[in-house]
């Protein structure tokens, strides 16, 4: 996030600097980020080691784990619909466990995992791991998920969490009670310490389109586990917790209980690489981070793998396969050729202990004025860069592959951190991205030919690619991130005294995994990507509405520790842009900051189809994700900048038009909106109810970055706290 001035959160416009710098003469190819079509970014100090926590990452011994390929969720059954259709029905909980994270002659380290609880299947595989285990959907087959909270220990006591809870936040607040929770307090007479009661919960699968808002994972439907020791008066679960369960009895016949929440999913999606991840209010960061997370796959349906054809035939084309099925041996007995890829970014301790931050200096040396006596918040950070990459939850692994092609669902799960994967240190490896959030693109893209043999990924975006290892020698390469070790606002990583900020370390965070390349066991029965018919999307009708939405950052003055004045982001918000504005009073360009309390300002009609403008008036690069639909991206547009390099206001168009990246088309859900830029995207909403856009980087959606959004009318018996009425 940009170090910058930013006007109180009620002001209509900017009043700080925003400045853009304008690098190099080129254009990144897949590095937008342009005003006037020149590559922009934020000028953040360059700095040396990543700081973190007591292990130093150099010492930790790279490429001695073997991948996790994750193993399929086993089902619990299937239950009948009304109707006669049947749901896969799953049984999930979360749990605390020991995890192998850091190779084995190191401590283990101490998650949260997903995992389940019952199987069908004498075979079934009741394994808690993070990342977890896939859940394997079929198109058009509903699936149902018990969700159980299950923090406790042995004793059925609550357990505390792993990383530091600031309570000054607008955050899920279960000691403020039915009154005072999903707030943000105000009753501290000094900066509190870390919150340590019960571990609220809530998770959404990222991706589903056209779920039910009682299934969404709504930030404000967490509930706490069912321990024997939750303090009297608490809170033990969100405001719409109650109105969801009500919705969740009357649409599909399920009660919730203490502990869990039972949600179902339609699956409207094409075939798709989504994931399920926490998304309790102002915790997701320190949730998520803390391990819970895992794979949606869904397979089949018109836009399915067997709609891919071989262009020199006609025929049906052969995709790199097996990935792994349910009741598969574990460990495995097979090779698995289609195999999906987390990649996240952690930092440790010692003792194996992961490491945040549990203080605002560690961001940048500001030590006050926190809450009460100021307006920071004494833990939250900004943003975070962990110092090791993880993949599959292992650190640095190896994965031994043959010289064929094997497809990999790549995604982004990292805190604040852009990846920019690099295939250039794998000799006469060809990478080609055929989909991305949304399932297939229109057509294969040869990142060779496209960017450098390079794949920008903004936090939680995903990319299905087909690397093609026919041509490569035997031996043992590193898949490389260039991407930077901080805030990121595009252009391009610096080679050869050019460039637009500097990339990942190269010992550390500049290495992903390492692929030991051996001889083919057989012949390749896949087809080559260049010869991919891929099953295109159907484009949304022409808009019945044109949004435009602001990406702002509110800015404060603090002290070091040194007692010097040193500027600091407060918090990230969401706001509206005139004339679009709902009270219509708003001017054209000038925007207005909206916190995640105040009343939904955005309410399509359900059937509608919209444009949405997001104005980025901010210094770094945001990944916008819009719930319960996918979009498509239809490209981005440079903002006029006055003689401070800032974006002017009234916010003005400069007329310099990109269209979406090959790898943009289809469709998608998260998109990456460039400083300086609108980035619009259009998409339908059908299913009625409430959800919320946010940018992804999780540390901005839980200070203030997300905001509800409502389609359709009030629901008969919604919570109305002073937030989410209409506006």
């Amino acid at each position: 996030m940009s170090h910058d001035r930013r006007p109180a959160r009620d002001a209509l416009g900017p009043s700080r600097r925003t400045v853009l710098r304008a690098g190099g003469a080129g254009f990144g190819l897949f590095l937008l980020g342009s005003v006037a079509g020149r590559p922009v970014a934020w000028e953040v100090p360059a700095s040396a080691a990543i700081p973190g926590g007591t292990l130093d990452p150099a010492s930790i011994p790279k490429y001695v784990t073997p991948l996790l390929v994750p193993p399929a969720m086993p089902r619990a059954g299937r239950v009948p619909l009304r109707g006669g259709q049947n749901a896969d029905y799953y049984e999930i909980s979360m749990r605390q466990l020991a995890q192998q994270m850091l190779p084995a002659d190191l401590p283990p380290t101490t998650v949260w995992g997903y995992g389940a609880v019952s199987a069908a299947a004498p075979r079934g595989l009741l394994l808690h791991n993070a990342p977890s285990l896939t859940i394997e959907a079929n198109a058009g087959r509903p699936v149902r998920v018990r969700w159980i909270n299950d923090l406790v220990d042995a004793n059925g006591h609550h357990l505390p969490h792993l990383l530091p809870v600031d309570p000054t936040l607008h955050w899920a607040n279960p000691p403020g009670g039915a009154m005072g929770r999903d707030t943000r307090p105000t009753t501290f007479d000094a900066p509190p310490e870390p919150y340590t009661g019960p571990v609220p919960m809530v998770t959404h699968v990222h991706g589903a389109v056209g779920v039910g808002d009682e299934s969404d994972g709504y930030a404000e439907a967490w509930y706490l586990p069912d321990a024997d020791d939750v303090p009297a008066g608490y809170a033990e679960t969100g405001t719409w917790y109650n109105f969801f369960a009500g919705k969740a009895k009357e649409g599909f016949d399920e009660t919730w209980g203490r502990g869990y929440a039972t949600f179902q999913y339609p699956n409207l999606d094409r075939a798709s690489t989504n994931w399920y991840h926490d998304h309790t209010l102002g915790m997701t960061r320190l949730n998520v981070y803390a391990g819970p997370a895992g794979f949606y796959i869904i397979r089949g349906g018109p836009h399915g793998d067997n709609a891919v054809v071989d262009t020199r035939t006609g025929r049906r084309a052969v995709l790199p396969g097996p990935a792994p099925r349910e009741n598969d041996a574990f460990p495995p007995n097979k090779t698995y050729y289609e195999i999906p890829l987390a990649i996240q970014d952690r930092s440790f301790n010692t003792d194996g202990s992961l490491f945040y931050p549990d203080t605002r200096e560690f961001f940048d040396g500001l030590v006050a004025p926190y809450v009460p006596d100021g307006e920071f918040s004494p833990m939250w950070n900004p943003e975070f860069f962990g110092n090791t990459l993880i993949v599959n939850g292992n650190t640095w692994p190896f994965l031994e592959v043959e010289r064929r092609r094997y497809r990999l669902r790549f995604l982004n799960g990292c805190q604040s951190r852009f990846l920019i994967l690099d295939f250039g240190g794998i000799p006469g490896a060809e990478a080609w991205v055929v989909g991305n959030e949304g399932g297939f693109l229109d057509a294969p893209v040869d990142l060779a030919a496209a960017a450098g043999n390079r794949l920008l990924l903004g936090l939680a975006e995903r990319a299905d690619v087909i690397l093609d290892l026919t041509g490569v020698p035997e031996g043992s390469y590193v898949l490389g991130n260039v991407g930077p070790d901080e805030p990121f606002g595009g252009g391009e990583p610096h080679e050869e005294d050019e460039g637009d900020f500097e990339p990942a370390d190269p010992d550390t965070t500049g290495q992903v995994m390492q692929l030991r390349v051996v001889p083919a066991r057989g012949p390749d029965p896949t087809t080559p990507p260049r010869y991919l018919g891929l099953p295109a999307a159907a484009p949304l009708p022409d808009a019945d509405r044109t949004r435009g939405l602001a990406l702002i950052e509110m800015m404060g003055v603090g002290v070091d520790a040194a007692g010097d004045m040193l500027d600091g982001p407060v918090e990230a918000l969401l706001g509206t842009v005139g004339p679009s504005d709902a009270e219509g009073e708003v001017p054209a360009g000038v925007w207005v900051a909206r916190e995640w309390m105040e009343p939904v300002s955005e309410n399509p009609d359900v059937g509608a189809v919209e444009v949405w403008e997001f104005y980025n008036t901010t210094g770094d690069a945001h990944p916008m994700h819009v719930h319960e639909v996918a979009f498509e991206v239809l490209g981005r547009e440079g903002l006029v900048l006055d003689e401070l390099g800032e974006v002017a206001s009234p916010a003005t168009l400069d007329g310099h038009v990109t269209p979406p990246e090959p790898w943009e088309t289809g469709v998608k859900d998260t998109v990456i909106a460039y400083p300086g830029q609108v980035t619009r995207v259009k998409m339908r909403f059908d299913r009625p109810g409430q959800y919320v856009w946010h940018c992804h980087i999780v540390e901005h959606e839980d200070n203030e970055m997300m905001r509800p959004f409502r389609v359709g009318p009030e629901q008969p018996g919604q919570p109305l706290p002073p937030a989410h009425g209409e506006h």
